[in-house]
């Protein structure tokens, strides 16, 4: 009686868990391919490998010297912890580059849609932020998945359901100084699952919201957003650009 006990705690616990990574029969799939995960890309030649599913040795706290408290899930993610804060990598990046980020978002239907569920973010150079949303079959805007956050709406929706992994493509072209002063701002394209969203975007803003900010004639690191969900993170790397 008492393994019996024990058996069924242990289930009920770990039934919350489990229930995000699974859509109920109340959710209803516009296309079958929204079911479908993006194709993942693997790292070309030259590429700097930050995330492949082992450790994550490469991140760290924005304190820049703590471990990060995410969790590392078998098949290869690590995936946010409430509480835990932002990681961001190790290594700063400058210049033109591309990143490549795979994600999943969490089932939470029982969350207010908007800012509400699956919430997390890309910061590139750890200002810019592109957003990571369950936005599944709604009319996008400026903070919706896939918006560089708060400024530029992506062109179309081209979000997955919840629980299948997407991906961003992010061709980053960092601003121009000269003699100290801005001449030209950041540029940024962006595709998500393999659609492109933004076309060479021009992004007025040195700090996106909740970004880290610092000089943005500098580099910067890649950051991984804590909204307090479960969003999952894998295969992630970055390619200078000429």
């Amino acid at each position: 009686m008492t393994r019996l006990l024990f058996a069924l705690l242990a289930a009920t616990l770990a039934a919350p868990a489990f229930a995000q990574w699974k859509l109920d029969d109340q959710f209803k799939a516009a296309k079958p391919e929204d079911l479908q995960d993006a194709k993942g890309t693997p790292p070309p030649s030259g590429a700097v490998v930050l995330f492949e599913g082992k450790d994550m040795d490469k991140w760290v706290k924005t304190n820049g010297k703590d471990k990060p408290g995410w969790k590392l899930i078998d098949g290869g993610a690590m995936e946010g912890v409430k509480g835990q804060g932002d990681i961001m990598t190790k290594e700063e990046f400058g210049g033109r580059f591309k990143l490549h980020v795979e994600f999943r978002i969490p089932y939470e239907p029982g969350l207010k849609q908007g800012q509400g569920r699956g919430n997390s973010g890309v910061y590139v150079q750890g200002r810019y932020e592109v957003q990571v949303l369950d936005s599944y079959g709604i009319k996008s805007g400026k903070n919706d998945c896939a918006a560089i956050y708060d400024l530029l709406p992506p062109k179309e929706n081209v979000c997955k359901a919840p629980t299948v992994w997407q991906a961003y493509d992010i061709e980053f072209t960092p601003p121009v100084f000269k003699d100290g002063k801005k001449v030209e701002n950041v540029r940024m394209t962006v595709y998500h699952n393999g659609v492109k969203v933004h076309d060479n975007a021009e992004v007025k803003s040195d700090n996106t919201t909740a970004g880290r900010g610092g000089d943005p004639s500098k580099p910067g690191p890649i950051l991984l957003q804590d909204h307090g969900h479960s969003v999952q993170y894998r295969n992630v790397w970055l390619l200078p650009l000429k």
